[in-house]
């Protein structure tokens, strides 16, 4: 790889950094607003998303406090949902080589969308460039969005109806399609699907996540075994 074409790849990653940032930061409006009708006040919300900052434990957490459950509870089920984030380490980290504070930096910011932007580019320049671009990119925003939310919730009304639920989740979608070019991806991500789909009526929020996750995790760690001995 030449040096424009370096250069060009990094460039690219910022762009997708930049566009992923935004559509995942607009729906903290949707986070600060829940948060608040389920009861926390201002200062609560902007902890969660300072300090907690993964989106799928903090709704989990303020779904379990809004319907009456105890803080026990909802402690757990966050901290269930925040384990992804830990495994998302383990592939990250060799990607920064980071240390000392910045480590400390790099493992609050590893949620999933910096970890996919990341990991989508094999130049190391390019695939530290877009992790650091989306980590920040999403924490200011998110934090920032919260604070609207919490703040104008009442007024807003449900902000799903701005379509900020879809906008998020399209933008991940945008960054897992182009990894689905083999069949045995594809494979690994249809069962995701499946398995998620059949939990999703009878599990809390956020567990048909982590059971895709476990899906992919055991068929994507059994697939190259089996390569390797065709």
């Amino acid at each position: 790889m030449t040096t424009d074409d370096r250069r060009a790849e990094v460039r690219a990653a910022i762009r997708q950094a930049v566009s992923v940032s935004v559509a995942t930061g607009l729906y903290g409006v949707s986070f600060g607003a829940l948060a608040v009708a389920a009861g926390l006040d201002l200062p609560q919300t902007m902890a969660l998303s300072l300090l907690m900052f993964s989106g799928g434990s903090q709704f989990a957490f303020i779904g379990v406090v809004g319907t009456g459950g105890a803080f026990g509870a909802a402690v757990a089920t966050a901290g269930l949902l925040g384990v992804r984030n830990g495994l998302y380490g383990v592939q990250v980290a060799p990607l920064l080589g980071a240390r000392g504070l910045r480590r400390t930096v790099a493992a609050q910011l590893t949620i999933d969308e910096s970890t996919a932007v990341g990991t989508a580019h094999a130049d190391p320049q390019a695939a530290r460039a877009g992790f650091w671009w989306t980590g920040v990119g999403v924490f200011v925003l998110w934090n920032a969005f919260t604070v609207v939310g919490a703040l104008l919730g009442d007024a807003l009304g449900d902000p799903r109806r701005y379509g900020l639920d879809a906008a998020a989740a399209a933008a991940f979608l945008a960054l897992v399609w182009p990894r689905l070019a083999t069949g045995p991806a594809r494979v690994v991500a249809a069962v995701a699907v499946v398995v998620a789909l059949a939990v999703t009526p009878l599990a809390p929020a956020g567990i048909p996540v982590l059971a895709a996750a476990a899906v992919a995790i055991v068929l994507g760690w059994r697939t190259p075994a089996r390569e390797a001995r065709t």
